[in-house]
């Protein structure tokens, strides 16, 4: 088993890695926090898989359990579904002193960790990520909230989680595509930070047996970044690269291009337009986009630059009539580059494949 210590103003947390630990929950919860009441937080797809046997290890354990089940999809992430599980939360009379256990991916951990800090103004809650994706990058960093008609996370709030657990058993149920969103994150992590890693992934698809170091690599790396910036004033935004596109492209899809895939599609235009324009090193695009085909992750943009320009600034990194977009210099390498409101869409244009 792994660990990573995340330090922030807010909380200090570990982040344990390893296969087995849902197995091993109730113990380990138990030894960090007593027997709290727990609320677990599950979509039906993770619910079927896991939660039946997660609630009975930790009812063997002692604790008392309510759960929330609720359509799996990035559809569910939403205010009317965060409205129900504060709904459930009070019926069950959850107090300050309990917690909420986010089983399952990006969705559950982001709406669970919204609620965790909103209800009450704040409860305990924990992470058990069962996606790759989740367990990379979502599950860590204190991100959370739902979506609206308007775009992606557009209301949320900063909440650390208290503890992470990632079984990478859970791993192995995934589908490859969704599998591959997970890719796509792992890349983006050697991309702005750690060139030995890319190169790693580059070199093709084997790395199972590295799998548990991956992760805890990737985490390593997002623990120092928030650290330094837990609430995104400024070095977290590197954290960023390919996201302000990737989520202009899931909106337009009406989420049809998954996170991963759509943060693959937006590496690219990004880097592109940065190669275009001098801002990063030649060899830069090509590598990315060999890296990314060999994952079968996507490389081009269905949409136009103009399609994509409105709902891409209605992103969270704007400021003023400047928006931030996370740029690579070189391959481990990451800086933000200022392009003004009303010059996005040229820039877009750049990255376009011709």
């Amino acid at each position: 088993m792994q660990k990573v210590t995340v330090q922030t103003s807010s909380e200090k947390y570990d982040v344990l890695i390893g296969g087995g630990l849902l197995e091993k929950s109730g113990q380990i919860i138990s030894q960090y926090f007593g027997t709290p009441t727990l609320a677990l937080v599950a979509d039906d797809r993770v619910y079927e898989l896991y939660g039946q046997a997660l609630e009975k290890r930790l009812r063997q354990e002692g604790f008392k359990l309510c759960s929330f089940v609720f359509p799996h999809g990035e559809a569910s992430k939403n205010l009317e579904t965060f409205t129900n599980l504060c709904e459930s939360l009070a019926q069950n009379q959850l107090t300050g002193s309990d917690m909420i256990l986010a089983l399952g991916g990006g969705v559950t951990g982001d709406l669970a960790g919204f609620a965790a800090s909103a209800y009450l103004r704040g409860i305990g809650f924990i992470q058990m990520p069962t996606t790759l994706l989740a367990a990379v990058d979502s599950s860590v960093g204190g991100k959370t909230g739902v979506n609206i008609k308007a775009g992606k996370n557009l209301v949320g709030a900063f909440k650390q989680p208290a503890l992470v657990l990632c079984d990478t058993n859970t791993l192995a149920s995934l589908p490859p595509e969704v599998r591959a969103d997970g890719l796509a994150e792992i890349i983006k992590y050697g991309m702005i930070s750690d060139r030995e890693l890319f190169d790693f992934m580059k070199k093709g698809p084997a790395l199972e047996s590295e799998l548990e170091n991956i992760i805890k690599r990737c985490v390593e790396i997002k623990a120092a970044v928030v650290q330094a910036d837990e609430f995104d004033q400024g070095q977290r935004q590197i954290l960023n690269f390919g996201h302000t596109l990737g989520h202009a492209l899931e909106k337009i899809s009406d989420y049809k291009i998954s996170h991963g895939h759509a943060v693959a599609i937006g590496m690219v235009l990004v880097t592109r337009a940065a190669q275009s324009l001098g801002l990063t090193e030649e060899n830069t695009l090509g590598n990315l986009t060999e890296c990314l085909k060999k994952y079968s992750l996507p490389t081009q943009s269905p949409y136009t630059a103009q399609e994509l320009a409105k709902p891409a600034l209605r992103d969270k990194k704007r400021r003023g009539d400047t928006i931030n977009l996370i740029v690579t210099p070189s391959i481990g390498q990451a800086r933000g580059h200022k392009v003004k409101a009303d010059e996005l869409e040229s820039f877009i244009e750049r990255g376009l494949e011709k």
